[in-house]
């Protein structure tokens, strides 16, 4: 209790929300810049069981903005790095390993046995694999994108009126043929954006709040300018 104690003694969270979160399963689809902020905060705030899928490496060029790992980890997988680290910070946790991508053979069984999840990835297929298997299973998918200074959350398959990543791209055949993003970024804009998914999360298990669902967060760290769209 002493642990959780600045979290419990919130309204919004109390005793009731540090069990939800005990017992939420939460998987993390890219342990990157935005998997790394996103995996620390849940697990700091006491998520029971999470979930690493990612297939990558260490590099030296990740340290400027994947603080979860060290210059003596590079070369190793992401995942079991990760886990360490996360192991580490909170030992009343359960962290699993998925070091492999996933796809159109895994990814439904793989999501199926957990609650939420949250796209850590960088790249549209995954996206729209994600969505298309949280939409089929009724899990909430909490949605990160980055560029630059800019990035943008929103929640999808979840609510009253559920949209999904193909109401943010409905032709997933011109997305697909669109030339990768330019990945030029500064080290806090995934930090900014995946602590905003994580924030989307834990109101998820909780229930408090406004969750995104059904809009779109867009902010420009350049300005700070920051808008909340419809979809």
């Amino acid at each position: 209790m002493i642990r959780y104690s600045r979290q419990i003694s919130l309204p919004e969270i109390g005793e009731g929300g540090q069990e939800k979160l005990h017992k939420a399963r939460v998987l993390i689809v890219g342990a990157g810049g935005l998997g790394s902020p996103a995996a620390l905060y849940l697990a700091g705030a006491g998520v029971g069981t999470i979930g690493l899928a990612d297939d990558d490496t260490v590099g030296i060029s990740n340290l400027q903005r994947q603080v979860l790992y060290t210059e003596n980890e590079v070369g190793q997988l992401k995942v079991h790095c990760a886990a360490q680290r996360l192991r580490a910070l909170n030992g009343n946790i359960e962290v699993n390993v998925y070091p492999f991508r996933l796809n159109r053979e895994n990814a439904r069984r793989l999501i199926a046995d957990y609650d939420i999840v949250v796209d850590g990835c960088d790249n549209f297929s995954t996206r729209y694999l994600i969505s298309d298997s949280c939409s089929a299973l009724h899990k909430p998918y909490v949605y990160g994108a980055i560029q630059g200074f800019e990035g943008q959350v929103s929640v999808f398959c979840y609510g009253d009126r559920p949209r999904t990543y193909r109401d943010l791209f409905p032709d997933e055949t011109a997305t697909l043929q669109m030339p990768a993003p330019d990945n030029s970024v500064i080290g806090v804009t995934p930090a900014v954006v995946g602590s905003v998914e994580a924030s989307e999360t834990l109101k998820l298990i909780c229930g408090y709040g406004e969750v995104l669902a059904g809009k779109l967060w867009t902010v420009d760290l350049r300005t700070m300018q920051s808008f909340v769209l419809l979809l």
